[in-house]
């Protein structure tokens, strides 16, 4: 799978788009190495978050089922996207996961919003039937809004785009301007920016919230043990700030994504950007397992005891 990727990055060479990546061939080969090592770090860091989060019950919980399924359109965009598969299949998991991936994270925001701001009605209200009803509802409707410009319009077709080095939804219609098209391309990043949007608002409450509370535990510490049933305990104030990190992370990566979208369907080629925009969103797969590992104590001691045995077996061969 990575010998026929690489070879696919070095044949596909066109002079009249030549990138910032694919000038030479020293790029070239710089770019099949990073594209086999960003492989490498989505599987390992994407299915070592699956590990943890299925095989240990501490994280059998709707925030462990949704950073699962975060796990799994990671895993897809590794295994389907990066080493470079038919146009029919890498357009629209691409884009179903990204949409998977915003909806998820709004998901966590909700989950952790209603732990810190509602803690009494955490488990009335979140519970496993429920998000996984959300989880599934979540997958479904994020692909069948990727397939959706092919769907709903003729002058939409996938092709290969020699800037970019992906698979993009592009006007096959020459000469007069496809207005339907036009307004069905850029509901991608009106939905996914309108997402997002409502992701950073509930976590700048959220966040506040906690900062108010921490004030007031300093200021008030007897009165607030008499009332801290009623206060959100401190793994889910932790939980909270990973969520508002991992928020922040997509959005940086997504938003070269989203300008590109709509700068493309003004008419801007943006050669260069776009391959950037693109493989910045396409790195953002595997930095969750880093944002649980450095935020998440537990996630951390996990993963270690995880990869003990490797450990071990290394260290015995030397």
């Amino acid at each position: 799978m990575i010998e026929t990727s690489a070879a696919t990055m070095l044949d596909r060479t066109e002079p009249a788009h030549c990138t910032v990546c694919c000038c030479t061939l020293a790029n070239k080969i710089l770019m099949v190495l990073f594209m086999v090592l960003l492989i490498v770090a989505i599987l390992f860091g994407n299915l070592v978050t699956l590990a943890v989060v299925l095989g240990t019950k501490h994280f059998h919980t709707p925030q462990g089922y949704l950073k699962a399924s975060l796990a799994v359109a990671d895993l897809a965009v590794g295994i389907f996207v990066v080493p470079f598969h038919p146009c029919n299949v890498i357009g629209p998991i691409f884009a179903g996961c990204t949409l998977v991936s915003i909806t998820t994270i709004f998901l966590l925001t909700i989950e952790r919003s209603i732990a810190v701001l509602r803690p009494l009605h955490k488990d009335s209200v979140i519970t496993r039937k429920r998000t996984t009803i959300l989880i599934v509802l979540s997958w479904v409707g994020s692909f069948f809004l990727a397939v959706s410009p092919m769907v709903f319009s003729n002058e939409i077709t996938l092709e290969y785009n020699s800037c970019s080095r992906m698979c993009n939804y592009a006007l096959g219609t020459i000469g007069e301007f496809p207005s339907q098209a036009w307004n069905i391309l850029l509901l991608f990043p009106t939905f996914d920016f309108t997402l997002l949007g409502g992701t950073v608002v509930i976590n700048v409450i959220s966040l506040s919230s906690i900062r108010q509370h921490s004030r007031r535990r300093k200021h008030l510490a007897e009165s607030e043990r008499q009332s801290s049933s009623s206060k959100p305990t401190f793994s889910d104030i932790k939980a909270a700030k990973t969520i508002g990190t991992l928020t922040l992370a997509f959005t940086a990566s997504f938003t070269p994504i989203a300008v590109f979208v709509v700068g493309n369907v003004l008419g801007n080629k943006w050669c260069n950007f776009s391959f950037f925009a693109f493989w910045i969103l396409a790195t953002n797969s595997c930095w969750n397992v880093i944002i649980y590992s450095v935020r998440d104590q537990k996630f951390r001691l996990c993963a270690h005891k995880l990869l003990m045995p490797f450990q071990r077996t290394n260290s015995t061969k030397v």
